[in-house]
C-alpha cells in the first residue's frame, strides 16, 4: 500500500486528517491485556503515525491518528490503548483519536474508551440500530438518543448517517427530513462537530454530501 502514500500527503496539504481506522464489523478481534493494548498501540504509532520502522504499509507517510470503530470482542483494554496513544503526544498534538460506536449508549464496545476523555471526534452510528435512528418519517428516537450522546466527554460528537439507502440496512434520512427535522436540534449542542457519513463510495454515488453540506 506504499502507493498511497502521496495521496496521503496530499489530503493532509489541504488541511483533511487522514486516521487509520481499526476493528471493523467482520472478523474475529480482541485485546487480551493492558499489556497488549501497549504493545498495540507502539505497534500503530511505529508503522502509521510519527515513529520508525523498517516496514510501514503507508510508506513514509505520517497518519494523524486512529479510529476505534470496535464492533466485535469484548470491550476491554481500549481505554489503555487510547491512553498508550494519547501518550505519543508531545508540546504539539500529533495523535487524534476518534471513535465509531454504535448509537445504543453506553456502547458495548467503547464506552471505557469514550469515558477517558481523550477522544477528539465521536462519530456515532445512527443507523442499523432501530431504537435510536431515524424511522417512518420520525426522528424523536434519533434525537433523544443525540440528546445523550452530545454529553459523552469527547471534544466533538458527530450525526453518523448512511449516505444512501443502499450504504445501510436501516436508519437512512432522506436530505430534506435531514435539514428540516435533525439538523436544527443537533446544532445547537456545544459539541456538535457535524455529520458523518458511511461511505464516501456511496456518497460519490448519491450527492447525498452535496445535498446537505450548506446546512451542515
Amino acid at each position: 500500500c506504499t502507493g498511497l502514500s502521496a495521496d496521503i500527503r496530499t489530503c493532509q496539504s489541504k488541511n483533511i486528517k487522514v486516521l487509520l481506522s481499526i476493528g471493523g464489523a467482520s472478523g474475529s478481534y480482541s485485546l487480551t491485556s493492558a499489556d497488549d493494548a501497549r504493545q498495540v498501540a507502539d505497534y500503530i504509532w511505529n508503522n502509521f503515525l510519527g515513529g520508525q520502522s523498517a516496514s510501514r504499509p503507508l510508506g513514509d507517510a505520517v497518519l494523524d491518528g486512529v479510529d476505534f470503530d470496535i464492533e466485535a470482542g469484548g470491550g476491554q483494554f481500549y481505554d489503555e490503548l487510547a491512553r498508550s496513544l494519547n501518550g505519543h503526544n508531545g508540546q504539539a498534538k500529533t495523535v487524534y483519536l476518534a471513535a465509531a460506536p454504535q448509537c445504543p449508549i453506553p456502547d458495548a464496545h467503547l464506552d471505557g474508551a469514550i469515558q477517558t476523555g481523550l477522544f477528539d471526534y465521536v462519530w456515532v452510528q445512527f443507523y442499523n440500530n432501530p431504537p435510536c435512528q431515524y424511522a417512518d418519517g420520525n426522528a424523536n428516537a434519533l434525537l433523544n438518543s443525540w440528546s445523550q450522546w452530545a454529553s459523552v466527554p469527547a471534544t466533538q460528537v458527530f450525526m453518523g448517517l448512511p449516505a444512501s439507502t443502499d450504504a445501510a440496512g436501516s436508519g437512512f434520512i432522506p436530505a430534506d427530513a435531514l435539514k428540516s427535522q435533525v439538523l436544527p436540534t443537533i446544532k445547537n449542542s456545544a459539541k456538535y462537530g457535524g455529520v458523518m457519513l458511511w461511505s464516501r463510495w456511496y456518497d460519490i454515488n448519491s450527492g447525498y454530501s452535496a445535498s446537505i453540506k450548506d446546512s451542515i
